[in-house]
């Protein structure tokens, strides 16, 4: 007869998270995580796999809850650029904020820590990114229809605009003592929203 697991996988897979969110992939050791999970090396393996396996699925943990977030604030019926500019408002906020000074963003430290020689972790920054370009580029087209942003601009380049200028507060804010070097870059991006 299978033993039960002793250990919750779900509350593992957060405390695991918050651990590579914290430290990064290769500061976090196999005996960190043991520690900091308090569970056995085996039972990490049994249930996750090995230590990259288990940061690719804490990756994965990480993107579910983020996308809610960005698409609900993107599909409010309405006037969208009020929510576009919240949005980005909200990632200069974030990016500036204590945590996002201590710890940052977990797919934007892996798009510097890891995607350069890990194809699978690129790929999920890649997934990551798509999830943050698609609701923003849907956004603007209704933007676009309901006369809110010129005719003349391009929905598709400016969600792509502003998810770079995402990613570059998030590594900004987590370097610079200066959150005003944010905020400013965020309100210059909005001024090719009129």
């Amino acid at each position: 007869m299978a033993r039960t697991k002793e250990f919750d996988p779900e509350a593992a897979l957060q405390s695991a998270l918050e651990l590579f969110w914290q430290r990064g992939y290769e500061a976090t050791s196999m005996a960190d995580l043991v520690e900091h999970l308090g569970i056995g090396r085996a039972s990490i393996y049994a249930t996750f796999g090995n230590k990259h396996e288990l940061y690719l699925k804490a990756m994965d943990r990480y993107v579910e809850g983020r996308d809610q977030l960005l698409i609900a604030e993107l599909s409010q019926p309405g006037p969208v650029l009020p929510a576009v500019r919240a949005v980005v408002r909200r990632f200069a906020s974030e990016a500036t904020s204590l945590e996002g000074r201590l710890r940052g963003c977990l797919i934007t430290n892996t798009a510097t820590e890891l995607a350069p020689h890990d194809p699978a972790a690129a790929r999920r920054v890649e997934l990551s990114w798509d999830h943050i370009e698609t609701p923003l580029h849907s956004a603007l087209i209704r933007a676009q229809a309901q006369g809110e942003l010129p005719e003349d601009r391009d929905p598709r380049a400016l969600a792509r605009m502003l998810l770079v200028m995402f990613q570059g507060v998030r590594v900004v804010g987590k370097a610079s003592s200066d959150p005003a070097r944010v905020r400013d870059a965020a309100e210059q991006a909005l001024t090719l929203l009129d």
